[in-house]
């Protein structure tokens, strides 16, 4: 996750969405998520702990919503929150993304100025 990633200054999708995916990614099964991190919430999905609940949390959340975050487990993340991205990150809006912030009081991203509209 580079410097400028407006992830490291947010984390409102970690504290509002239920993170749920296929048991198959817990390192019990071969996966990456470590197996104390998730609860089974049907006989072949997990969620990640702190989630299935509102208000929801990740246990793998750490700092304060809309501050300085992070993800304690980033490089053994789920599909779930690899698949995420804030809006405008790839050059596509997400309203997800801005859903999440807007239940935490804080703007929605905007789209990168253009070459030609910085001044």
């Amino acid at each position: 996750m580079s410097e400028r990633n407006p992830c490291l200054t947010c984390g409102a999708c970690c504290a509002y969405f239920r993170v749920s995916f296929y048991w198959g990614e817990c390192q019990s099964a071969g996966g990456s998520v470590p197996d104390a991190m998730v609860e089974q919430i049907t006989p072949h999905h997990v969620a990640m702990i702190g989630t299935t609940a509102k208000p929801a949390r990740c246990q793998a959340l750490l700092g304060d919503v809309g501050g300085a975050t992070r993800c304690s487990m980033y490089e053994q993340r789920s599909s779930t929150c690899r698949e995420f991205t804030a809006s405008w990150e790839d050059g596509r809006h997400n309203p997800h993304c801005d859903a999440a912030r807007a239940a935490h009081g804080l703007p929605p991203l905007q789209p990168p100025l253009l070459p030609e509209q910085v001044a």
